[in-house]
Parts: structure tokens; sequence; C-alpha cells
């Protein structure tokens, strides 16, 4: 069962890595587009949301401290939820569709990531693991 737990970490984690990449080496784009959203601070957003992600994946991935990094991913998923896929203030039923999607979507992987943070963060088997838990709950 390791490799199939090392697996899914792997796979649940590579479109944090890659989308945290992203804000970092498209940062004018991601920030253009935040601003759009009207998010606040938006290129320090951009930034920090990337870090948070990239680091929350790769801690995932390799399992280092693997409760901070499905924490450090479920801090960034609610809030984008509700600030980058707000649906219920678009007209347009493409659009609205589209925004519906990215909301649950975000919620809920955001969901995943919280039950990754109860699972090792209470010392439940998550396969071959650099470091153990960050937190002792």
């Amino acid at each position: 069962m390791d490799i199939v737990l090392v697996i899914a970490r792997v796979l649940f984690a590579l479109i944090f890595i890659s989308s945290g990449i992203s804000h970092l080496t498209k940062l004018e784009a991601m920030t253009g587009y935040a601003q759009y959203k009207k998010v606040p601070a938006a290129k320090f957003s951009v930034l920090l949301s990337g870090l948070m992600i990239l680091i929350g994946g790769l801690y995932i991935a390799f399992g280092v401290y693997a409760d901070l990094g499905a924490l450090l991913l479920a801090l960034f998923l609610i809030p984008a939820a509700f600030l980058m896929h707000a649906f219920w203030k678009e007209t347009d039923p493409t659009a609205k569709q589209n925004e519906t999607i990215g909301f649950f979507k975000d919620l809920s992987l955001a969901g995943a990531a919280l039950i990754i943070f109860a699972l090792v963060s209470t010392g439940t088997d998550f396969g071959p693991s650099i470091t153990g838990a960050f937190f002792n709950l």
C-alpha cells in the first residue's frame, strides 16, 4: 500500500506544484488577472499564494511535514474559491458555469487537503515520508 499512498500524494500535489511555479514564473500575467478579480495587494498575493501552493504541494509529495503542506493548501484554496471564482457575480451563463466549477473544485480540494491535515497530524500512516507530522493533534 505504500506505493499507492506515494502515487496518490504525488498526483494530488502536481496541480499545486505546477500552479505554484506558474504563479512565480508568470508573475505579471497572474498579477493582472488578480487585479481584474479585485484581489487586494495583487502582486504580493500572487507571490504569497504561489509560494504557499508550491511549498504545500512539495511537502505533501515528498512527505515533509505533509500536514503543514496540506494546511497551506487549504489556507490558499478557501479564500481563492471566493475571491477568484465568485460565480454569483456572473451574468453570462458560460462564465457562471466555469466559475461555479472552479469554486467547487477549490472547495473540494480544500476538503481533501484538510483530510490530509487531519490524518497526518493525528499520526495516521501516510506512506513513506521524510519527516513526521509538524502538528501533533
